[in-house]
C-alpha cells in the first residue's frame, strides 16, 4: 500500500510555522500586506481567491480585495497595479488568473514590481531562479518540494519525469528539482514512448490537465506520484491527472486529489508574502 501524501496536514504545519514568524515581525512593527486582485465573476477564481484571504487571515497578514468588474479595459488594470507598486505598505500582489480574454495576462504579469511578485510569474523572478538568484518562486511547484521534503522523499540523485512543460508548473519544477540535485527529464505532448519515459521515473510529478490520464502502464512499481491536476469526473466529483485507483497499489507514496497539491499552493503563496520582508531590503 502506497503512503498518501496528506498536503492538508503539511500546508498547515507550513501556516503554523509562517504565524509565529509574522508574529515575530509584528512585535518590531512589521505588517505584512497582500493585494488580491480579481477580475470578473469566474466561480473557480472565487473560490481560490477566498480560500487566499482565509490563509492570509489565519497567519495573521492582511489582504486588501480588489473585485473588479470582467468589462475593465487593461489600461485601468495596469493603472491599479501601478498604484499598488508605488504603495510602501502594500508587500505583495496577486492577480488572479485566468483574465478575460481581451486583457493580456503576460502584459499584467510584466507590469508587477517583481520584489511584490508572489505568485513567481515576473520573467526577472523566473530568470532568478534559472541561475539560482533570490527571488519568488512559483507557488505550485515550490509547495510539490516541500511535500517530498516534509514526507521524507530523498529528491537528490533520483530519476525525476516532470510530465507538462507549462511556465507556471512544468519548466519551474523541473528547475527546482535540479537545484535538489535530481536527474530531471520534461515529457509532453510530444514526447514518443511516453509511457517507457515515465516508467523511468523514481519520481513522476504529472501536470497535464488531463482527466484520470495517467494509468499504472505509465508508472514504476515504487514510484513516488505527484499529481498536479484538478479536473471534474463523469459523476462531476474532483479528480486529478492520474487515475488514483488503477495505480495507487503500484506507488510507494502518492498525492490524493483533492487534498495533495492543492493546498500547498496557497502555503507557498503564503510563504512568499513572508519572504517579501526578506527581499524588499534586498
Amino acid at each position: 500500500m502506497a503512503v498518501i501524501i496528506d498536503g492538508k496536514k503539511i500546508s498547515l504545519q507550513i501556516k503554523d510555522e509562517l504565524k509565529e514568524k509574522v508574529e515575530e515581525l509584528k512585535k518590531k512593527g512589521i505588517m505584512i500586506t497582500l493585494a488580491v486582485i480579481q477580475v470578473g465573476d469566474d466561480p473557480a477564481s472565487g473560490v481560490y481567491v477566498r480560500n487566499k484571504k482565509k490563509g492570509c487571515e489565519y497567519i495573521g497578514i492582511r489582504s486588501l480585495s480588489y473585485e473588479l468588474s470582467g468589462g475593465i479595459s487593461q489600461q485601468e488594470l495596469l493603472d491599479l497595479i501601478k498604484e499598488l507598486n508605488d504603495k510602501k505598505e502594500v508587500n505583495g500582489i496577486l492577480v488572479q488568473l485566468p483574465l478575460p480574454a481581451h486583457i493580456d495576462e503576460d502584459a499584467v504579469i510584466k507590469s508587477i514590481d517583481p520584489a511584490k511578485d508572489v505568485d513567481g510569474f515576473h520573467p526577472q523572478n523566473v530568470g532568478a531562479l534559472c541561475i539560482g538568484q533570490p527571488g519568488f518562486v512559483s507557488c505550485t511547484p515550490a509547495g510539490i518540494i516541500q511535500l517530498l521534503k516534509r514526507s521524507g522523499i530523498q529528491i537528490e540523485g533520483k530519476e525525476c519525469v516532470v510530465l507538462g512543460r507549462s511556465n507556471i508548473v512544468g519548466k519551474p519544477m523541473s528547475l527546482l528539482l535540479l537545484k535538489e540535485n535530481a536527474t530531471v527529464t520534461i515529457a509532453h505532448s510530444r514526447t514518443k514512448n511516453l509511457k517507457e519515459v515515465t516508467r523511468r521515473a523514481d519520481i513522476l510529478i504529472v501536470a497535464v490537465g488531463k482527466r484520470k490520464m495517467i494509468t499504472k502502464e505509465y508508472i514504476k512499481e515504487g514510484a513516488v506520484v505527484i499529481d498536479v491536476g484538478i479536473n471534474r469526473d463523469e459523476n462531476n466529483k474532483l479528480c486529478g491527472d492520474v487515475d488514483f485507483g488503477n495505480v495507487e497499489p503500484l506507488c510507494s507514496a502518492i498525492t490524493p486529489v483533492p487534498g495533495g497539491v492543492g493546498p500547498m499552493t496557497i502555503a507557498m503563496l503564503l510563504h512568499n508574502c513572508v519572504e517579501t520582508v526578506g527581499l524588499q531590503s534586498l
